[in-house]
């Protein structure tokens, strides 16, 4: 009835907690991208089915995971997630009902600098990761791709954990890579680079997460997820101006 599938590319160090969390699906499925570690090996041990796919972008490589996957319901992972065991009996419990919905979103708890974040945005945080095969599909932008669903979306009360960035070095390469991409979404929309936006939205992007979304309840790691998001931000923008040639300039 339910596949579960994450996508990877040198996940050996958070991958067998994650897939430890999926044993409750009738198939776990692996779609590795690459990798130059232990992931493969880590994956086929734990008894999930590992399929090699050239990286396509990150919605398109969830929407060829659930193409794989043989049961109606798919829930996605990705490999620094784990399942709880309450969240667990409130999926089989809902895919089980005799009117579910056609796809559910879950709260992220995640982890970061020794604690469990409540705010800042961070908590709760809802993604649709649980839907049917035939009325679900991912969009596909360069970052933060969206589970579409085709009907009635439910929220589930039980929290997803997310164990994130080992430290704030990690954090900051992630930043980087994601403002790259987020960078590469605008200039696809067609949008402008503008010095305005570089110079005014990273300092709206700190008030929203620390002041108005109560980043700083969380104490220091609240302070410090609030300037990663506006250094995020700021990048974007660079790299979006960077991009452009001087003529495409305003």
């Amino acid at each position: 009835m339910l596949s579960a599938t994450v996508i990877a590319l040198n996940e050996e160090k958070d991958l067998p907690r994650c897939l430890e969390s999926l044993k409750f699906a009738d198939e776990v499925i692996v779609v590795d991208s690459g990798s130059a570690d232990r992931t493969v090996e880590i994956a086929k041990a734990m008894g999930a089915r590992v399929v090699v796919e050239p990286w396509h972008g990150y919605g398109a490589q969830k929407n060829f995971a659930m193409r794989q996957a043989r049961n109606p319901w798919v829930l996605n992972l990705d490999a620094d997630e784990v399942v709880t065991e309450r969240l667990r009996e409130e999926i089989l419990r809902e895919i089980r009902s005799e009117k579910p919905a056609s796809g559910y979103a879950v709260a992220r708890k995640t982890f970061y600098m020794g604690r469990w974040i409540r705010y800042g945005g961070w908590y709760p945080n809802y993604v649709t990761r649980l839907a049917r095969k035939d009325r679900s599909s991912w969009s596909e932008p360069n970052v933060h791709e969206e589970l579409k669903i085709e009907g009635e979306t439910r929220k589930l009360r039980e929290p997803l954990l997310h164990y994130t960035f080992y430290d704030i070095a990690d954090q900051v390469r992630t930043n980087i890579r994601y403002a790259e991409q987020g960078a590469a979404d605008l200039r696809e929309k067609g949008k402008r680079p503008s010095v305005v936006k570089l110079l005014v939205k990273p300092f709206a992007k700190f008030l929203e997460t620390y002041l108005f979304k109560l980043g700083f309840l969380d104490g220091l790691p609240g302070f410090m997820i609030s300037v990663n998001a506006a250094y995020s931000v700021f990048m974007k923008h660079a790299f979006l101006i960077e991009r452009m040639r001087p003529k495409d300039l305003p």
